[in-house]
């Protein structure tokens, strides 16, 4: 398997443009090679939640479009691509069906007639991983000859980045994904964990749709921003790995592709030469803003006389997730996904009980209103 990327510049979502861009990424990837009349493949994009395409929290469905189009040159028939991702928070086929829709991907589905997959249909694959020996996976993930991850260029309030590895946390159903929220509360075991699915899922080939993209508080409640970028590979890690050069970050700060480098999956960071394609467009964002909750250590502002009280402090005084009342609609979102029920509706308004928070700001991901904001203490900004 080939490690390097490759980039595209794109300058908007016009499919008279984008589409002669996904068919030239798809054929250097040499999945031309891949498909036949027989072959079954999933589309997996980034549906965090039911948001319109301009949120850029979610994939643009032109890019879905144009690589169903293009498989469907390759010889790919429509009854044998299936479109699957299961969302965060509270899953069944009705939500399911509406995020599909307002996310603009059963549109493109319908157009296709290929299949829009809404059951929640676990399969449990066995695993040699460091924190996880089995998955419980949706079944396309499982079951498909070819996989293509269509990831999202965004920030990640509790993982830094969200990018190709991230992306496959959508093969896990629903609220299973809350459950390892609540199993590794501790970032670097949960990344690593991130890690374990990626090598379980093992996708083909990814696309990160970074036309439109997110930096800030994301993934959910980010800033939308033109980066004007499509980037691919068949390694996950390594089109990560540009990502976070992208972002102006050293990959050893996200503590996924940490995880990675320290398991020899990934170099500390991308290699001279493994980037082609619209090379002039591989360079740092300029102005590019990071999560609030970026590489907050409160250890090196600490004496190290007084390091053995890091534990203590960092407790209350690390990012925590915060309400914000005058835009809280009380849809109970938070509620529904929060791995440790820590939050509770009262007269209209949630209310997070801050003693059993796990910091894993699923209800910052999930709110709709951008009504939960990343609080974070003043003494991280000496």
């Amino acid at each position: 398997m080939s490690d390097k990327v490759y980039i595209r510049h794109r300058e908007d979502y016009a499919l008279e443009d984008l589409l002669p861009t996904i068919r030239d990424i798809l054929l250097w990837g040499g999945i031309d090679k891949k498909i036949s009349r027989q072959t079954t493949v999933l589309l997996k994009p980034n549906m965090l939640s039911r948001s319109a395409p301009d949120k850029a929290v979610t994939t643009n469905p032109a890019v879905l479009d144009c690589v169903i189009t293009v498989l469907k040159e390759f010889g790919a028939q429509p009854q044998n691509i299936t479109v699957a991702d299961s969302s965060g928070g509270t899953v069944n086929r009705s939500v399911l069906r509406g995020n599909y829709k307002t996310c603009g991907f059963t549109a493109v589905c319908e157009k296709h007639g290929v299949v829009l997959y809404t059951d929640q249909k676990g399969v449990f694959v066995k695993t040699d991983g460091k924190m996880v020996k089995e998955f419980e996976l949706i079944e396309p993930a499982v079951n498909c000859d070819v996989k293509i991850s269509l990831a999202k260029f965004k920030t990640h309030v509790m993982t830094g980045m969200s990018g190709a590895v991230k992306n496959l946390f959508g093969t896990v159903p629903g609220l299973k994904k809350a459950e390892f929220h609540m199993r590794f509360p501790d970032k670097d075991n949960f990344c690593n964990m991130m890690v374990d699915l990626c090598e379980t899922v093992k996708p083909d080939f990814t696309i990160i749709d970074g036309i439109l993209g997110m930096d800030g508080d994301g993934p959910g409640g980010g800033n939308p921003k033109m980066f004007k970028v499509l980037l691919a590979g068949a390694n996950p890690y390594y089109i990560d790995l540009a990502v976070c050069h992208m972002m102006g970050t050293p990959p050893i700060e996200f503590p996924i592709m940490r995880a990675a480098i320290e398991r020899s999956l990934a170099p500390s960071e991308l290699p001279d030469g493994y980037i082609e394609g619209d090379t002039e467009d591989y360079r740092v964002i300029e102005g590019f803003i990071k999560p609030k909750s970026y590489n907050v250590d409160f250890s090196d502002q600490v004496p190290y006389i007084f390091r053995w009280m890091t534990p203590i402090l960092e407790k209350f005084l690390v990012p925590r997730p915060k309400i914000n009342t005058d835009k809280c609609i009380g849809c109970e979102r938070c509620r529904d996904i929060c791995p440790q029920n820590t939050i509770a509706i009262t007269n209209g308004k949630a209310r997070i009980d801050p003693k059993n928070c796990i910091r894993c700001f699923c209800c910052h991901e999930m709110c709709p209103a951008k009504a939960i904001d990343v609080k974070k203490r003043g003494v991280f900004n000496i």
